[in-house]
C-alpha cells in the first residue's frame, strides 16, 4: 500500500512538473500587460491580436498543410518501404534500416545545413516546396522505425492466402496486409504529424520567399516580449485536447462522418496550395531582416501604395543571415549590423545606394552617418542604431557606486543581483573598455586580459547571462542590474518606472543597423522605393512605436522622446562620445580566438 502511495505521489509530481508551465503560459495569455511573467489584470487583446495578425494566420495555414502533406507522403513511403522490407535480403535490409537510422540519429542543424546546401546545390528556390520535402525526408525514417516491428510479426503466409482465394496484389496489401499492420501505421501518422508540425530548425534552414510555419513565428517572437505568443500557444493547446478527447469518446459513426469531411478538408487544402503557388505577376521584392523588427502592416502598405509583393524573412542573427545567404539564397534587401555590412562591402555582395532615389535622405539623423563600416554611405541606408549600457534599478543602486562605470558589473554588493548580455562581443566589449583597451583590438595579450576580467566576473559575481528574455526579468524586477541595448533598455522602462540606463565613460558599442541592396537584387527601383518608403516620417514613426528601438530618422526620434519615450534617455543614446566605438570586421584568425576565450567563460 505504501509502495502504492509513493508511485501516485511521483506520477503526480511528474504531471505537475511537466503541466503547471503550460497552464501558466494559458493564464498569462489574458494578461492585459506586456509582461510575460507578472500579471496585472484579465485581457483579450492577445487574442483579438493574434487574430488580426496576416502573418501568424499563413504561418498556421504553412504549418497544418506542411504537416498534413508531409505526413501522408511519409506514411505511405514509411509503409511501403516497411512491407518491401520484410521480403528483402538480409545484406539490402540491413544496408537500409542503417542508412534509415542516420537521419533519426543526427542533430537537426546538421539535417538542416545539409538539406540547405543540398537545395542550394541542385539549384532549387527554397519555399513551400523544399520545407515539404525537407519534412518528409525527415519524417519518413521515423513511420518506417514504427510500422517495420509489427511488418515483422506478420505471418507471411496471410498475404499468400489471400492471394490463393482470387485476391489480387494491390486487394492484398489494402484488404489485409495494411488492416493488420493499422496501430503501427497510426504510431507513424501520429509521430509523423508531430515531428513536422512540431520542427523549427530544418524549416528554419530550408525555408524561402517568406514561407514561414508557426515555430518560426514564434521563435522570431521571442527576440521582443510579445504575449501573443501565449494566444497562440493556448489555441494550439487547446486544439489538440479537443481532437485527442473528440477522438477517445465519440461514437464510430461520427468518427466516419469526421473522415469524410477531413478528406473534403484536404482537398481543399490541396487546391489552395496549388492555387497560392501560382506566380503572381507582380513586382517582388525579397527583404531579409531581424525577427520582429517591424510593423507588419508597413509591408502591407508598401505592397498596396506600389502594386507589388513583398518577401519579408527573418534572422536571429547577423551570422545566421550570412550563412544563408553564402549557401545560395538570394534577396534584394538585408538589413544587417555594422560589422556583417563591412564584411559583405569587403566580398563585394553589396551593390551601391543611388541616393537621388532617396527622396527622405534629409531627415536621416546625421549621427547615424559616416561610420567607418562605410564612410561615405556608398553601401547603406541607417535603419535603427543605439548603444550598449546599463540599466540598473535606482532603489537599489547607489548613485556613487555608477561612477565605477563597467566595474559596477564586478562589484561585491550586487553579487547575484547581475544579468550580462549572452553575446561574445560584447561581453568582451564590456571587459576591453573597463581596461581601457580598443573593443575591435586584434592584440592577443589584451584579449586574455578582458578574458581574465570575464573569469573574475564570472566567478565572484554570479553572473546569469541572458539573451532576450532579460526584457521580460528586467520589467519584473527579478534583478537590479543588466547589460542591454538601448533600445531594449527603453521598452523596460516605459513598462517599469524604477529603472534607468547609463553609459560608462570609458566607452561603449555604438552600433546601427542599415538596410543593404545586395548584386542580387532583381528590382533595384523597387528596392530604392521601398527603402524611401521606411524612411517617410510616417512609416519611420509606427516602425519606432512597435519595434521600440531608436529611428535613422531625426524628426521621428525628438516626437518619441517628447512623447511615449519622455524622460527615457536610453530611447536617445549618447551618441560620439569620445570613448565609444562601433564594431569593425574581425580578422578570422582573431574571431576564433574570442570564439574561444568565450566557449571557456561560458564553460562552467
Amino acid at each position: 500500500m505504501k509502495k502504492k502511495v509513493i508511485s501516485i505521489v511521483y506520477i503526480t509530481l511528474c504531471f505537475i512538473f511537466f503541466y503547471f508551465p503550460i497552464v501558466v503560459m494559458m493564464i498569462y495569455s489574458f494578461n492585459s500587460s506586456k509582461s510575460l511573467t507578472n500579471f496585472t489584470g484579465f485581457s483579450l487583446q492577445w487574442y483579438q491580436k493574434l487574430i488580426t495578425d496576416s502573418s501568424i494566420i499563413k504561418a498556421v495555414y504553412v504549418s497544418v498543410s506542411i504537416a498534413l502533406f508531409a505526413t501522408i507522403i511519409s506514411t505511405v513511403m514509411g509503409t511501403l518501404t516497411a512491407i518491401g522490407l520484410s521480403k528483402s535480403k538480409k545484406v539490402l535490409k540491413s544496408v537500409i534500416k542503417n542508412f534509415n537510422d542516420i537521419p533519426i540519429m543526427l542533430p537537426d542543424i546538421v539535417t538542416a545545413i545539409g538539406l540547405m546546401i543540398f537545395f542550394s546545390s541542385i539549384m532549387v528556390e527554397k519555399g513551400y516546396l523544399t520545407m515539404l520535402l525537407a519534412h518528409v525526408a525527415f519524417c519518413t525514417p521515423f513511420v518506417l522505425t514504427s510500422v517495420y516491428p509489427k511488418v515483422r510479426n506478420l505471418d507471411p503466409a496471410v498475404a499468400d492466402a489471400a492471394l490463393d482465394l482470387g485476391a489480387t496484389p494491390f486487394e492484398a496489401l489494402t484488404k489485409v496486409i495494411i488492416p493488420m499492420l493499422k496501430d503501427g501505421i497510426y504510431a507513424g501518422i501520429l509521430l509523423a504529424f508531430t515531428m513536422s508540425f512540431d520542427d523549427f530548425v530544418i524549416s528554419y534552414f530550408v525555408t524561402g520567399r517568406g514561407v514561414q510555419n508557426i515555430s518560426i513565428i514564434v521563435y522570431n517572437m521571442t527576440k521582443r516580449t510579445n504575449p501573443t505568443i501565449n494566444a497562440l500557444s493556448t489555441i494550439v493547446i487547446l486544439v489538440i485536447a479537443l481532437a485527442l478527447i473528440v477522438s477517445k469518446f465519440i461514437p464510430d459513426m461520427v468518427k466516419n462522418t469526421m473522415k469524410k469531411l477531413m478528406a473534403v478538408f484536404m482537398a481543399v487544402l490541396i487546391g489552395v496550395t496549388i492555387f497560392t503557388g501560382v506566380k503572381s505577376s507582380k513586382r517582388t521584392i525579397r527583404v531579409f531582416s531581424a525577427g520582429e523588427y517591424i510593423d507588419m502592416s508597413v509591408l502591407d502598405d508598401f505592397e498596396e501604395k506600389y502594386n507589388c509583393n513583398v518577401i519579408y524573412e527573418t534572422f536571429d542573427s547577423n551570422e545566421t543571415m550570412y550563412t544563408k545567404i553564402m549557401s545560395g539564397a538570394e534577396y534584394d534587401i538585408l538589413v544587417p549590423s555594422d560589422y556583417m555590412i563591412e564584411r559583405l562591402i569587403r566580398e563585394d555582395y553589396l551593390q551601391e545606394i543611388d541616393w537621388s532615389k532617396i527622396s527622405n535622405k534629409d531627415g536621416i539623423n546625421p549621427e547615424c552617418m559616416g561610420f567607418q563600416y562605410d564612410p561615405e554611405n556608398k553601401y547603406s541606408v541607417p535603419y535603427f542604431y543605439g548603444t550598449v549600457g546599463i540599466l540598473y534599478n535606482r532603489d537599489v543602486v547607489d548613485e556613487e557606486d555608477l561612477e565605477d562605470g563597467w566595474e559596477l558589473l564586478r562589484n561585491p554588493k550586487y553579487k547575484g543581483d547581475l544579468y550580462m548580455y549572452d553575446s561574445e562581443r560584447d561581453s568582451f566589449m564590456i571587459a576591453l573598455k573597463a581596461l581601457g583597451y580598443s573593443m575591435n583590438t586584434e592584440n592577443f595579450d589584451e584579449i586574455d586580459e578582458a578574458y581574465n576580467w570575464l573569469i573574475d566576473q564570472r566567478d565572484t559575481m554570479d553572473v546569469v547571462y541572458a539573451g532576450d528574455d532579460v526584457i521580460d526579468n528586467m520589467i519584473s524586477g527579478n534583478k537590479s542590474i543588466a547589460v542591454v541595448y538601448s533600445g531594449d533598455g527603453a521598452l523596460i522602462m516605459s513598462e517599469n518606472e524604477d529603472l534607468d540606463y547609463f553609459e560608462p565613460d570609458e566607452g561603449t558599442n555604438e552600433w546601427c543597423d542599415a538596410m543593404v541592396i545586395t548584386n542580387d537584387c532583381t528590382d533595384t527601383e523597387l528596392a530604392h522605393e521601398y527603402i524611401d518608403f521606411i524612411l517617410s516620417y510616417d512609416i519611420a514613426y509606427r516602425n519606432t512605436e512597435y519595434v521600440g528601438y531608436t529611428s535613422s530618422v531625426k524628426q521621428v526620434v525628438d516626437d518619441m522622446a517628447e512623447g511615449d519615450y519622455e524622460g527615457i534617455n536610453a530611447f536617445t543614446p549618447e551618441f560620439g562620445k569620445k570613448n565609444n566605438e562601433v564594431f569593425r570586421y574581425q580578422d578570422l584568425k582573431v574571431k576564433q580566438y574570442f570564439a574561444d576565450m568565450w566557449t571557456k567563460v561560458k564553460a562552467y
